[in-house]
C-alpha cells in the first residue's frame, strides 16, 4: 500500500469500483488505469502571516481522468487534507460526472490547514500562493476548481484573479462557484442541498411514501449544503426535525423552522443555544426516529459501528463518503434505501457545469431555468440508475458506480491509448 491508497475513504471508494468492475466485466487495462490518478501535485505554499512569520503548508491537486473532458473538482481547506483522501474524492469526482452525463474528468485539490484560524488576509495570500503553484496545471480547457469545506466564493474570486493576473487578461471560466458579478452562476450556492433533496423526492415516490409533515428529515451538516438541503426540504412541505454544525445539533420532534434557524444561526454563527429545540450531538443525531437522513458533514460518520441504529428508511449523502463500505451493507442488509453520494450530491458539480459554460458563452441564464434543468438531469440519472439497480437486483450504490464507469470505459477504449 502506497500514499495514495492508504487513506479509508480511497480504499471505500476502490471497493466500490472495484465491485462495479466485476458486475460489469471491466477491461482490466481499463480497470488498472483507473485505479490510480492521472496526475498528483504536491506544492509547498510559503504565507507570510499577519505577524510576520512564514508558514509552509502542503497544497494538493490531483486530477484523475480527463477521457471525457476538462478535469473538475473542489477545493478544501482543512486540517485533515491529505494525498489519499484528494485523489478519493478526484476519483469519485470522475464517476460523478460521468454518471449524470458531463463532458467532465474529475480531480481535486486541497490545503492542509484550519481555515478557521486564518485571517482574511491570511487566506487570501494563501489561496493567491497556492493558485500560482499549481497556475500551469489548471484552466477553463484543462481543469476548473471549485469550493468545497473551508473555501467559498471569495475563495474562487481570489483564484481567478490570480490566475487571470499569470496569463494577462481576465478568466471566468477557469473556477466556478465564484460571484455572480464576475461571472458565476445563479443558483450555484444551493445546488448540492437542493440535488440531494430532488432525489429524495424521487426516492418517495418510488417507495409510495406522502411528501408531507409526516416525512421526517435529520440533516447533519449545517453549512452550504446541509443548509440548502433543510431548507428545500422544510419548503417541500417535510418537517426538518434536526439539523447540525460542528458544535453539535439541535432537535425538535414537531419540526424546526428553518428560516428562524438560518436567522439564528446568521446572527450567532452557531447553532448552539437555538431557544426552541434541544441539544443532541452530532453522534446522537444520525439515530433520532426519522425518515430521511442527510449526512452533508464529513465521510465516514455512518460506520460499523452505528450503522445497525440507524432508523432513517432513505439516506441522501449529501456529504463525500458519508457511509462507510462496511456500514453500506449492513444499512442495505437492513433494507435501508441508501442514495450514494456521486448520484446524491451531484447537483454541486451540474450547475459548476452550467457555470462553467455560461462563462465561455457569456451568456447567462435565470435561477428558475437553471434549478429547471437540474431537477431533469438529477431525476433523470436517479430513474436510470434504479432501473440499472432494479434489472440487475443490486443495490442504488453499484448500479450508480456500473453506469458511471460504462460511460468512462467506453470512452477510453474509443480514444485508445497513448503511445501504443
Amino acid at each position: 500500500m502506497d500514499i495514495i491508497t492508504e487513506g479509508h475513504l480511497y480504499q471505500n471508494t476502490l471497493l466500490t469500483f472495484t465491485e462495479a468492475a466485476q458486475l460489469m466485466n471491466l477491461d482490466p487495462n481499463v480497470f488498472e488505469r483507473l485505479k490510480r490518478p492521472k496526475r498528483s501535485i504536491i506544492v509547498s505554499v510559503p504565507t507570510r502571516m499577519d505577524d510576520g512569520s512564514v508558514k509552509v503548508f502542503t497544497g494538493y491537486r490531483v486530477q484523475h481522468s480527463s477521457t471525457l473532458g476538462p478535469c473538475k473538482g473542489g477545493i478544501r481547506y482543512h486540517e485533515s487534507v491529505n494525498l489519499s483522501e484528494v485523489a478519493a474524492l478526484a476519483m469519485l469526482m470522475t464517476f460523478k460526472c460521468s454518471l449524470v452525463g458531463l463532458p467532465l474528468g474529475g480531480a481535486k485539490g486541497g490545503v492542509q490547514v484550519n481555515a478557521t484560524k486564518l485571517s482574511r488576509a491570511e487566506k487570501q495570500r494563501l489561496t493567491r500562493r497556492y493558485t500560482s503553484e499549481i497556475s500551469p496545471f489548471i484552466g477553463p480547457e484543462k481543469d476548473i476548481p471549485a469550493p468545497d469545506i473551508g473555501t467559498d466564493s471569495q475563495t474562487m474570486a481570489w483564484l481567478m484573479d490570480t490566475y487571470s493576473q499569470e496569463v494577462g487578461h481576465a478568466v471566468p471560466g477557469v473556477v466556478t462557484g465564484k460571484p455572480i458579478e464576475i461571472g458565476g452562476s445563479l443558483g450555484r450556492n444551493t445546488s448540492t442541498g437542493r440535488g440531494a433533496v430532488f432525489v429524495v423526492e424521487e426516492a418517495l415516490n418510488h417507495l409510495k411514501m406522502k411528501q408531507d409533515k409526516s416525512i421526517r428529515v435529520v440533516v447533519q451538516g449545517f453549512g452550504e449544503v446541509g443548509a440548502s438541503a433543510a431548507q428545500c426540504s422544510y419548503d417541500l412541505g417535510l418537517s426538518v426535525v434536526a439539523v447540525s454544525d460542528v458544535s453539535g445539533g439541535i432537535y425538535n420532534s414537531k419540526g424546526l423552522n428553518i428560516n428562524q434557524v438560518k436567522d439564528y444561526y446568521s446572527k450567532n454563527k452557531t447553532l448552539k443555544g437555538y431557544p426552541e429545540a434541544e441539544a443532541v450531538t452530532n453522534e446522537a443525531l444520525l439515530e433520532l426516529p426519522c425518515e430521511v437522513l442527510i449526512p452533508s458533514a464529513v465521510d465516514g460518520v455512518i460506520n460499523s459501528k452505528n450503522a445497525s441504529k440507524i432508523s432513517a428508511k432513505i439516506i441522501s449523502e449529501g456529504a463525500n463518503g458519508p457511509v462507510t463500505h462496511d456500514a453500506h451493507q449492513i444499512l442495505i442488509e437492513r433494507g435501508i434505501f441508501v442514495i450514494p453520494d456521486f448520484l446524491a450530491n451531484a447537483g454541486g458539480v451540474i450547475v459548476s457545469y452550467f457555470e462553467w459554460v455560461q462563462d465561455l458563452q457569456n451568456f447567462f441564464w435565470s435561477e428558475k431555468e437553471i434549478n429547471s434543468r437540474l431537477r431533469e438531469i438529477m431525476t433523470t440519472t436517479f430513474k436510470n440508475v434504479l432501473q440499472q439497480s432494479q434489472a440487475q437486483k443490486i443495490d442504488l450504490r453499484k448500479a450508480a458506480m456500473v453506469t458511471a464507469v460504462k460511460r468512462v470505459s467506453t470512452a477510453m477504449l474509443l480514444r485508445g491509448l497513448y503511445p501504443q
